[in-house]
C-alpha cells in the first residue's frame, strides 16, 4: 500500500477528476473529516476504507494503492520542460499525471501547470479550469505562497475568460490576499492585483477597480518589468474607458504599447496590439483610426504565426471594425463564418459580443424579430450570471440599434457600443 501523504494525494487526484466533493465521494459510509484526514495524510487507510472509495470512486483498489505504471512523472515533465518551444508532448504528460500517484507533489504541481497553460492556449478553457482546481489544492498541501498566488490568478483568469465571475472575484481576492501577507515579488502581487480589476470590472464595481488602479500605479508599476507593467496598463486602460475617461484610456493604452519592443515578447506584443484595438472600439465615440492601425500591426503577425484561438480573436476584431467603418456587408461575412462555420475557442466575453455583432447586423439587415431575440437571450443570460459590464453593453447595443433603424442617424463608426476587451 502506499504510503502517506501519497495515497491521500492520489485518493484527492481521483476524486477531483470525477468533479465529486468530499462529502459526495463519503455518502453515508464514512465521514467527510475521515475523508479529509486520509487526503491530507495525517491518517493511514485501513483495507475497509480502502475497498470502500475505491467502489465509490468506480476504481479498482490498486487505482488507490498501486505503484503508477509507465514512464514517472518526473522524467516526462523533465522531457518536457527541456524540449525547444512548441514541441513538448502534453499528451504524454497528461497521461504521467493521470498515472502518478503523488509521490512527488512539486513534480505534479509544476505539470498540472504547463497542462492548464496548454489547454488555455487551445482555447480549452473547461479543461484548463479541471487541472487548475487541483492546482488550487495542490498548492494549499504544499504551502508555498508564490505557488498558492499564481495558481489563483490563473484559476481567477480562467473562470473570468467562462464568464464565472462568481468564482473568479474571490479566487483573485484571495490571491491578492496572500501575496500582500507574504510579501511576495511585485511580479507575483502585480498580477494578483490586475486579474483582481479585471474582474471588478466585469462586475460594474468601477469604484472598487478604480481605487485598485490608484494603488497599482502607485506602489506597484514603477518596479514592474516592461512586459508586466504593460499588461496592466491595458488593465487600467479598460477600467478608465467604463468610467467614460477615454482619453486617460488613450494615454495608458500608448505607454503600455510604447513599452515593449516586438523582439521582446512576439506574443505579447501582438496580444497587446489586438486588446488596445477591441478597448478602442468600445470607447465612447468608438476611436475607430487607432483600432485600425494597431489591429493592422497585430495581424501582420498573427496571419503568418497566430494560433487556431488568436486567429479567431483577430478574425473576430476584424468584423467589430468592419462594422464601425460602416463596410456592413464585410462584417456580416466575418461573422457569420465564426459564428456558424467553426468550432469557437473565445473566451465567454468575446463569443458573446461578437454574438451580439451577429444580432445586430440581423437587426440592420432586414430580420428585426431574429436579431431583437438574440440581444435579449444574451442580454438576459449576462445579467443573470452577474456580468454587469457585458449586459449593459448588450442591453444598450439593443436600444441602440433600435433607434438606429427607426430613426436613421450617425453612420456605425460613430456609434457608441463597440466590443469590449
Amino acid at each position: 500500500m502506499l504510503e502517506q501523504p501519497h495515497f491521500g494525494l492520489r485518493l484527492k487526484r481521483l476524486r477531483l477528476a470525477r468533479g465529486l466533493s468530499q462529502a459526495g465521494l463519503v455518502g453515508d459510509g464514512m465521514s467527510t473529516s475521515y475523508l479529509s484526514r486520509l487526503e491530507s495524510g495525517e491518517r493511514r487507510p485501513t483495507e475497509h476504507a480502502v475497498s470502500y472509495l475505491a467502489d465509490r470512486l468506480g476504481v479498482d483498489p490498486s487505482a488507490l494503492t498501486g505503484p503508477a505504471d509507465g514512464r514517472s512523472l518526473t522524467g516526462v515533465l523533465a522531457a518536457v520542460t527541456s524540449a525547444p518551444p512548441g514541441t513538448g508532448d502534453t499528451a504524454a504528460l497528461s497521461r504521467a499525471v493521470e498515472e502518478e500517484g503523488g509521490e512527488d507533489p512539486a513534480a505534479r504541481w509544476q505539470a498540472l501547470w504547463l497542462l492548464s497553460r496548454a489547454a488555455g492556449r487551445d482555447g480549452d478553457h473547461e479543461g484548463e479550469r479541471a487541472r487548475l482546481r487541483e492546482l488550487v489544492e495542490l498548492s494549499d498541501l504544499l504551502a508555498e505562497p508564490d505557488l498558492r498566488t499564481r495558481s489563483r490568478v490563473q484559476y481567477a483568469r480562467c473562470a473570468h475568460a467562462l464568464g464565472d465571475l462568481r468564482t473568479a472575484q474571490p479566487t483573485a481576492a484571495q490571491a491578492l490576499s496572500i501575496a500582500r501577507a507574504a510579501e511576495l515579488s511585485v511580479a507575483d502581487t502585480l498580477a494578483a492585483l490586475s486579474v483582481l480589476i479585471s474582474v471588478e470590472t466585469a462586475l460594474g464595481r468601477l469604484e472598487a477597480a478604480g481605487r485598485h488602479v490608484e494603488e497599482m500605479e502607485r506602489d506597484l508599476l514603477h518596479r514592474a518589468a516592461p512586459a508586466q507593467a504593460a499588461e496592466a496598463l491595458w488593465t487600467a486602460a479598460v477600467v478608465s474607458s467604463r468610467q467614460g475617461d477615454d482619453d486617460a484610456a488613450l494615454a495608458r493604452l500608448d505607454r503600455a504599447l510604447d513599452l515593449l519592443r516586438g523582439q521582446d515578447d512576439l506574443s505579447l506584443w501582438t496580444g497587446l496590439r489586438a486588446a488596445a484595438s477591441a478597448a478602442a472600439l468600445a470607447m465612447s465615440p468608438p476611436r475607430v483610426a487607432a483600432a485600425e492601425r494597431w489591429l493592422a500591426e497585430a495581424a501582420c503577425v498573427l496571419d503568418l504565426i497566430g494560433t487556431p484561438v488568436q486567429l479567431q480573436e483577430l478574425r473576430a476584431l476584424q468584423a467589430h471594425l468592419a462594422f464601425h467603418q460602416g463596410r456592413l456587408g464585410e462584417a456580416r461575412a466575418l461573422t457569420r463564418a465564426l459564428v456558424h462555420g467553426q468550432e469557437l475557442r473565445l473566451a465567454y466575453p468575446d463569443r458573446v459580443r461578437l454574438s451580439v455583432l451577429d444580432g445586430r447586423l440581423m437587426i440592420l439587415t432586414g430580420r428585426a424579430d431574429e436579431g431583437i431575440a438574440v440581444l435579449r437571450r444574451l442580454g438576459a443570460q449576462a445579467t443573470k450570471s452577474g456580468n454587469v459590464d457585458l449586459a449593459a453593453h448588450i442591453w444598450q447595443t439593443l436600444a441602440t440599434t433600435l433607434a438606429d433603424v427607426r430613426s436613421p442617424g450617425p453612420a456605425p463608426e460613430h456609434d457608441r457600443s463597440g466590443p469590449g476587451v
